[in-house]
């Protein structure tokens, strides 16, 4: 493949998974992702893989579930009513620790919505989609290049931790093209599956993946063991873009295609004397709290802006933990805010300070 290449994101996230291994997709369409499960069929056959167009959403996850079982690298996409669908199956697969991608394309919500792009899946994706103590890796691209690049950092990710990880993009995203430079992102070392369900050859004892624990004493230690784990991924894992912050007045917050809006708008506030950066947080979960909480030391006031009505509104409030005022500005239903409604918020809120 060239260096470069033109590419829808969609394209780019389903070409970056074979990229980086995988073998096994299972989907079911739903607009705006459909193209995902267009190109894996296209694609899997010519790299002995497989693409599987279940009966349902629900059939996808627990397909997905089987396969990431066997230690395959798996994965699954959706929008936001299937991944809605799809939370059930989730949960099972995080009681199981079983690495595997799940992709929500994200669409208008709540019930079928509308099919423009949104970001009101947030508290989904972060807030532990599915029943049960349990969390997702969330990565957040903000471009077509990082719909690859993310993809396959959420793989390695998974296979680290052993977890679920989600690719959290929208509808913009998923129909953008951009060139993609499949080169540019680096490879994790990750460890050997020793606890695959993919066959004893004599040579081990037998491994078995299960979620149900009916000792609640053995259930609260799995638990905990998994919240430790979770523990060194806030450690080690936190992902985040600053943008002109070091002298910043005001720090818009915003992830995925919302931040590109927002660099926009800083130029021109910038250009009318406004001093505004952007804090662009790349891993949704776990949250970039630190560097909110040292840049709340140094600012004035904080603007969430979000496809939204306000859900990751309330992790940059936590985060700030009342050292200054924290604001929102938001549309929702599909609409994408404009660079000027993100100008004209910033400037009402400067005249405050």
């Amino acid at each position: 493949m060239a260096k470069k290449v033109l590419m829808k994101g969609n394209e780019a996230i389903a070409e970056a998974a074979i990229a980086s291994g995988c073998l096994h997709f299972f989907g079911y369409p739903i607009t705006p992702q459909t193209e995902i499960s267009e190109y894996m069929a296209k694609r899997m056959p010519k790299v002995g893989g497989l693409c599987l167009q279940a009966e349902s959403e629900v059939a996808a996850i627990n397909m997905l579930m089987g396969a990431a079982a066997t230690g395959s690298r798996a994965m699954t996409s959706s929008s936001s009513p299937g991944i809605a669908l799809k939370s059930e199956g989730i949960s099972y697969i995080a009681g199981c620790d079983l690495p595997c991608l799940i992709v929500n394309v994200q669409r208008g919500g709540p019930g079928l919505g509308g099919i423009q792009p949104s970001q009101s899946d947030y508290y989904q994706a972060t807030r532990g989609v599915g029943h049960g103590d349990l969390r997702l890796i969330v990565l957040a691209p903000s471009s077509v290049q990082e719909m690859a690049s993310l993809t396959a950092e959420a793989f390695d990710l998974a296979d680290i931790y052993r977890m679920p990880a989600m690719l959290l993009a929208d509808g913009a995203l998923g129909q953008m093209m951009e060139p993609v430079d499949f080169e540019a992102f680096p490879k994790r070392e990750t460890p050997e599956k020793t606890w695959a369900t993919n066959g004893m050859h004599g040579k081990r004892a037998k491994n078995i993946v299960n979620s149900l624990y009916i000792d609640p004493n053995v259930l609260e230690n799995t638990v905990r063991e998994r919240y430790e784990r979770y523990a060194l991924l806030e450690e080690n894992e936190v992902k985040y873009e600053e943008y002109m912050t070091d002298d910043a007045d005001i720090v818009l917050v915003a992830f995925g295609i919302t931040a590109r809006i927002c660099k926009s708008a800083i130029t021109e506030l910038r250009e009318a004397g406004i001093k505004v950066g952007l804090l662009r947080p790349i891993t949704l979960w776990p949250f970039p709290k630190k560097v909110l909480g040292e840049l709340a030391d140094k600012t004035k006031a904080f603007l969430s802006v979000e496809m939204s009505m306000g859900q990751m509104v309330d992790d940059v409030k936590l985060a700030v933990n009342g050292k200054k005022p924290v604001h929102f500005f938001g549309r929702t239903g599909g609409v994408i805010p404009s660079v000027e409604e993100v100008v004209s918020e910033t400037k009402k809120l400067a005249e405050t300070l």
